[in-house]
């Protein structure tokens, strides 16, 4: 892992240079999304002790490995949207937030997309809560609970970021939670690991479910990335 002297400014004036899409998007609002990742990152290092948050041994692994990386696929993630049909605003989730990664940094980037962060324990619910009040993120709503207790159809796009291998029972949770036309998107590692996971799934109809997994780079990171597209 390559690092700098201002990881997070410095990976994201890559990702804009890389990705008309992110600059479009981020360029307006360029120094106020540092402000917001900036102290989130401050955030999750003043509780990451108590909590066990992320792993990361300093704020420079924690900028690059978990905030660059949730949002430097936003040009796929913005396609995504683009496909969605809503009859309201478009609504997101972010299934086992955790941290509220990749949840947080993707709201901070989209202000106009509703985004829910979906966390089963309690203490981190309330880290989550604390950082949706501190940052005064007005388009983040906190769902403290299981993600199969989730009101089926609610979103547009669902999102995990877990390097952990797929599921049905994950799978099945996640489809429920899914709007029609919704989408799954999974942050993953290894193309071949993915597909792998895939080919050893055991899923009723698993023939109509369509499979598209995206090459995404992250900045300073020399590490493979890949996010997992589903849909029916």
């Amino acid at each position: 892992m390559k690092t700098t002297e201002s990881p997070l400014r410095e990976g994201i004036d890559l990702m804009r240079e890389k990705d008309s899409r992110i600059d479009c998007l981020i360029s307006p609002r360029v120094e106020e999304i540092i402000s917001l990742l900036s102290r989130y990152i401050d955030e999750i290092g003043l509780f990451n002790r108590a909590y066990g948050l992320v792993g990361a041994k300093d704020s420079e692994e924690l900028t690059v490995k978990h905030i660059l990386d949730s949002i430097a696929p936003l040009g796929i993630i913005i396609r995504l949207l683009d496909q969605v049909h809503a009859k309201d605003a478009v609504q997101m989730a972010d299934a086992g937030s955790g941290a509220g990664l990749p949840g947080i940094p993707l709201a901070i980037a989209m202000p106009d997309c509703g985004v829910t962060l979906i966390e089963r324990m309690g203490r981190r619910a309330g880290f989550l809560w604390n950082v949706k009040a501190a940052l005064n993120l007005s388009n983040v709503t906190v769902e403290e609970g299981e993600l199969e207790k989730t009101r089926p159809g609610s979103f547009n796009l669902l999102t995990f970021r877990a390097f952990k291998p797929l599921e049905p029972k994950l799978l099945s949770s996640l489809f429920k939670a899914c709007a029609d036309g919704g989408i799954i998107a999974a942050y993953k590692g290894r193309r071949e690991k993915t597909e792998e996971e895939i080919k050893r799934l055991t899923l009723k109809n698993k023939e109509k479910i369509k499979w598209e997994i995206v090459p995404y780079s992250v900045p300073f990171l020399d590490e493979e990335r890949n996010m997992l597209i589903i849909g029916l």
